[in-house]
């Protein structure tokens, strides 16, 4: 995984102090200076590369591959900022012919700024948990579930979280608190492979709503991101994760549907495996899912991956609301702006076709690197209610 990105991390990682150096540093500071400024960079680099040529994916290797990736980035961000506003302003000082940069302070300034704002991501920002309240309003949906509440986690990556046992704990304990009818979990428990689970087990086991805890898998459940012996490995270490839920008390939903009753209503919960663009693994059945269930039932959907609404969610079924996670906000965010609006047309939050929704939870976890900044790790509260034609969200 690391092999992936190490030129882009390569040139992040040397080019912005290089023309740092060569515009700012040469004229003013002694060699010595210089190099001490770029020994940081070069060790980093010479350390990802150690770690990219043969990755492993045990505990202790993510615990490292995640503190160097964010120490590089920690460098990465301000200097990449630095090094844009310098040459900026060495073209403004060509064309104006000033003596000096007019933005080197500017630039000293946001590189500063910007390296406190990405050590704060990485010591505190992915422990900076969040409620997120979304109320949906249907015509379709029974009267007796008027006021269901569905509380929605996502994108666990217990890899990551490896040694902050405690991260979790906090998790179960204020989803608990929220008193939920029912708990639904959108993929993504673990970065590689089942065994991250184990540590894990008793606080997740915790989880209580009055209809249960209802799980699906996410891409990062499939074992592809590991280098197993065999394909036969990767499907014992697949089945080894879909009972580690089950026998936490999860009810797991492989291309399923179950029917939640009050009284004489009931509503559908429908579960589809990833189903996801190239390269993210595509196994979701919603014909298989839905079948059987009545056309006018009111259904939720659990399905990971956002663009899987509008693929096929949209064009093949009359299911009302779409629960998923998978972009993290891309773990930053920056007031309504996410580098995940980039890539995803749906990223976070609600969206709407009419009377049909979507909604995106930016997750609890985060991926390779513990880090979050401006997109909080949220828990999402989805009440649903009853509704006259035309009013669908609140």
């Amino acid at each position: 995984m690391l092999l992936r990105i190490l030129l882009l991390l390569t040139l992040l990682l040397l080019l912005p102090i290089w023309f740092i150096d060569r515009w700012c540093l040469r004229e003013r500071c002694p060699k010595w200076l210089r190099a001490c400024c770029a020994l940081p960079n070069v060790v980093l680099w010479v350390a990802l590369v150690a770690l990219a040529v043969d990755e492993s994916y045990s505990a202790s290797a993510d615990h490292w591959k995640g503190l160097l990736i964010g120490s590089a980035l920690c460098l990465i961000v301000p200097e990449t900022l630095a090094f844009l506003l310098l040459g900026i302003g060495r073209g403004l000082q060509r064309c104006g012919r000033w003596r000096k940069n007019p933005l080197r302070w500017v630039a000293a300034g946001v590189g500063c700024a910007s390296f406190c704002a990405m050590l704060y991501g990485f010591t505190a920002g992915y422990r900076k948990l969040t409620v997120k309240e979304f109320a949906y309003r249907s015509t379709r949906l029974p009267q007796s579930f008027d006021g269901y509440r569905i509380v929605q986690l996502s994108d666990l990556h217990l890899g990551t979280l490896s040694g902050h046992e405690e991260v979790v704990d906090e998790i179960v304990e204020r989803v608990n608190a929220l008193n939920p009818d029912l708990i639904v979990f959108t993929g993504d428990l673990v970065n590689y492979r089942a065994e991250e689970v184990d540590a894990f087990r008793s606080i997740l086991s915790r989880l209580h709503a009055a209809d249960g805890v209802i799980s699906i898998m996410g891409n990062h459940d499939y074992a592809q991101y590991y280098r197993h012996a065999s394909p036969a490995d990767s499907l014992a270490d697949i089945r080894r994760l879909q009972q580690a839920q089950r026998e936490m008390g999860w009810d797991l939903l492989l291309n399923e549907h179950r029917l939640v009753r009050r009284g004489s209503d009931s509503i559908a919960i429908v579960g589809v495996e990833n189903d996801g663009r190239p390269p993210f693994p595509a196994r979701g059945d919603l014909g298989k899912a839905c079948r059987g269930l009545a056309p006018q039932t009111f259904c939720v959907l659990l399905s990971h991956d956002p663009t899987h609404w509008r693929r096929k969610v949209l064009p093949e079924t009359d299911i009302d609301l779409t629960l998923s996670g998978h972009t993290h906000g891309m773990q930053f965010k920056m007031g309504g702006f996410s580098p995940a609006a980039w890539i995803y047309d749906e990223w976070g939050g609600a969206y709407f076709e009419g009377e049909r929704a979507l909604y995106v939870s930016l997750g609890t976890g985060q991926v390779l690197v513990p880090f979050r900044l401006g997109a909080w790790p949220e828990i999402n509260v989805i009440t649903l209610r009853c509704a006259a034609a035309g009013r669908t969200a609140e």
